[in-house]
C-alpha cells in the first residue's frame, strides 16, 4: 500500500501558481455553502510519517479557507483530565458540528501505533482496537459525517533529507515544526505496524488517501482537491447526496420481539414501610462507604435510568443521590435534543457528560432514546435505530474499559397502575407539572413501547453492562432493588465480593 506513495511526485512553481488561486477560491465558496446549509460536518484526519508535513498541510488549509469555520486539533500526550476518562472521550469532545470542518492531527491512529510499538498492545489487542475503530468510523459516516483520512508518507531516504533540511532551516532561524525525531529514527520498525493499520482500517466508508509528502506543493494541492470534492458532496441536496446507510455494513439485524421479558415480571412484589426504612438506611450507608473508598478513585459510576412514564424514576434517583457527596455526582436529565445537540452524532451529548474517575453521573433517560422514543415515534429511520444496538454496546464497552461501573435500570409498572398514577398527578397541585398531554399520547402506544423495550433489553444486556429490570409497582420495593444493585456492582468492580 505504501509503495504507491513512494513514486516521485512534484509540481512546478508555475503550475502551482496557476492552480492554487483557483483551488483556494473553490474551497472558500464550498466552505461558505457548507456553513450556510449546515447539512453535514467534515472531519479530516491527517497523520503519517514524522516530518512528512502534517502541520504544514493543516496550516495551509486554514490559510486558504475561513478560519472561523475550521478547527485544527493536534492530539499529543493525554492530559490529566483526559487520562481520567475513557480514551475516546477527547475525540468525541472535539468533533465538528454540522456546517464546520474539523482537522485532527494524528488522532486515534497515532495513539494505537505508539502503544503497539511500546509493547502496551499485543497483536490481538491491536487488531481489536482496529476493529473498534472501523465500527466507530462507520457510525460517524452513518450519522452524516464526511470523513477524510490522509496518510502523508515519506520514504526512508526522503525522511533523512527532510530531517537535514529542517535542521538547516532551524540554524538559519526559520520556524520549524517540532517532530518526533526518536520515532523518525525507528522508521523501519514502525513500517510493518503502519502497513497493517492502513490495510485493516481502509474501508469503503472511510478509505485512506495516501500522499507522498516530499513535495509540499503537490501535497497541499492533493489534499485540497480531495477536500473540495468532499465539500461538494456534503453540499449536495439530500436526494443527490451519498445515502446515510453504510454501504459496507450489510443488512441490519432482525428485530427480536421477546415481549415476555417485560410481561412476565412479577409486579406484585412489595415491601412493608418498616422493612423499607430499615433497608434504606442499610443500602444507602453501604453505597456512601463504597463511593468514598480509596479504591473507588480508580473507577467512575454511571447510572442509567429508563422506565415507563410514572414508574418512579425520580423517586429512585433521589434515594440514590442521598447517599452521595453532592460534590461527587452530576445528575443529567435527558429531554429532546437541543439545536446544538442536533448538530452532532446522537452519542455526542452523552460522551460530554461522562464522569472522570472518582466521579458519578446519573442519567435520567439516556442514549437508549434512539431505540425507544425515536423508534416508536419515527424520529429516526429504521436503519438508524437498528444499527444503534451495536453502537450502544460498543459505547458501553468503552466506558467499562475506561474504569466505569455501568448500571442500567428499566422501571416497569402495569398499564392500570400507570393510569392510576396519571390521574393522581392531575389531582395533586405540586405534581401537576409531571403530567402532560404527551404522557397520555405515549400511553396510547403502550404496546409499541413494550416491544421496543423488549428488543432493547435483549440486544443490549451484556455481561459488562447488564440491564436490571425493576418491578416498580411498589415504590419501596423498586428503590431498594435499585440501591442493592448499585452496591453489588461497585463491590464487584472493587473486588470486594
Amino acid at each position: 500500500m505504501l509503495e504507491s506513495a513512494e513514486i516521485g511526485h512534484a509540481i512546478s512553481k508555475a503550475a502551482y501558481a496557476r492552480q492554487e488561486p483557483r483551488l483556494r477560491e473553490a474551497l472558500l465558496n464550498a466552505q461558505f455553502d457548507l456553513a450556510q446549509a449546515k447539512r453535514r460536518p467534515v472531519l479530516m484526519i491527517i497523520t503519517g510519517v514524522e516530518g512528512g508535513g502534517r502541520s504544514e498541510t493543516a496550516n495551509k488549509l486554514t490559510e486558504w479557507m475561513d478560519p472561523r469555520h475550521i478547527r485544527v486539533t493536534a492530539f499529543g500526550p493525554r492530559g490529566e483530565e483526559e487520562r481520567a476518562r475513557p480514551p475516546a472521550w477527547r475525540y468525541w469532545r472535539a468533533l465538528p458540528p454540522r456546517g464546520r470542518i474539523g482537522i485532527f492531527l494524528n488522532a486515534w491512529y497515532t495513539e494505537m501505533v505508539a502503544a503497539r510499538l511500546a509493547g502496551q498492545l499485543n497483536k490481538t489487542r491491536f487488531e481489536f482496537y482496529l476493529q473498534e475503530t472501523r465500527a466507530y468510523e462507520r457510525m460517524l459516516v452513518d450519522e452524516g459525517v464526511v470523513l477524510l483520512k490522509f496518510w502523508i508518507h515519506l520514504s526512508k531516504d526522503a525522511l533523512r533529507e527532510r530531517l537535514v533540511a529542517l535542521r538547516e532551516d532551524a540554524r538559519r532561524g526559520k520556524h520549524v515544526f517540532k517532530i518526533d525525531r526518536q520515532r523518525a529514527r525507528i522508521y523501519l520498525k514502525l513500517r510493518p505496524v503502519w502497513e497493517e493499520m492502513l490495510r485493516e482500517s481502509s474501508t469503503a466508508d472511510a478509505p485512506w488517501t495516501i500522499i507522498e509528502g516530499t513535495d509540499e506543493r503537490y501535497r497541499n494541492l492533493t489534499v485540497g482537491k480531495v477536500l473540495l470534492d468532499a465539500l461538494n458532496e456534503a453540499n449536495a441536496p439530500a436526494t443527490a447526496a451519498t445515502p446515510r446507510r453504510s454501504r459496507s455494513a450489510g443488512p441490519p439485524p432482525p428485530v427480536v420481539d421477546n415481549v415476555a421479558l417485560i410481561r412476565n415480571l412479577d409486579l406484585s412484589q412489595k415491601l412493608a414501610r418498616a422493612a423499607y426504612e430499615a433497608q434504606l438506611d442499610k443500602w444507602q450507608g453501604r453505597l456512601a462507604t463504597l463511593t468514598q473508598a480509596k479504591r473507588f478513585r480508580d473507577h467512575s459510576l454511571i447510572l442509567a435510568f429508563e422506565g415507563a412514564d410514572a414508574a418512579g424514576k425520580g423517586g429512585a434517583i433521589r434515594r440514590v443521590t442521598s447517599a452521595f457527596d453532592a460534590r461527587q455526582y452530576v445528575s443529567v436529565p435527558i429531554a429532546a435534543p437541543t439545536d446544538e445537540e442536533k448538530m452532532y452524532p446522537y452519542l455526542w451529548r452523552f460522551w460530554r457528560a461522562i464522569p472522570p474517575r472518582g466521579g458519578i453521573t446519573i442519567f435520567d433517560r439516556t442514549w437508549y432514546g434512539r431505540v425507544l422514543v425515536e423508534r416508536v415515534e419515527g424520529f429516526c429511520s429504521e436503519y438508524d435505530w437498528r444499527r444503534a444496538y451495536d453502537e450502544i454496546n460498543q459505547f458501553e464497552e468503552q466506558l467499562v474499559e475506561g474504569g466505569a461501573v455501568v448500571c442500567k435500570f428499566w422501571l416497569q409498572i402495569s398499564k392500570s397502575e400507570q393510569y392510576r398514577r396519571f390521574k393522581a398527578r392531575e389531582k395533586t397541585s405540586f405534581k401537576r407539572f409531571k403530567i402532560t398531554a404527551e404522557d397520555w399520547r405515549n400511553r396510547a402506544k403502550w404496546d409499541a413501547y413494550e416491544h421496543a423495550v423488549a428488543d432493547m433489553v435483549d440486544r443490549t444486556s451484556t455481561e459488562i453492562a447488564p440491564w436490571t429490570l425493576v418491578e416498580a409497582e411498589d415504590k419501596y420495593f423498586a428503590r431498594i432493588k435499585v440501591l442493592r444493585t448499585i452496591v453489588k456492582a461497585i463491590e464487584t468492580a472493587l473486588k470486594l465480593t
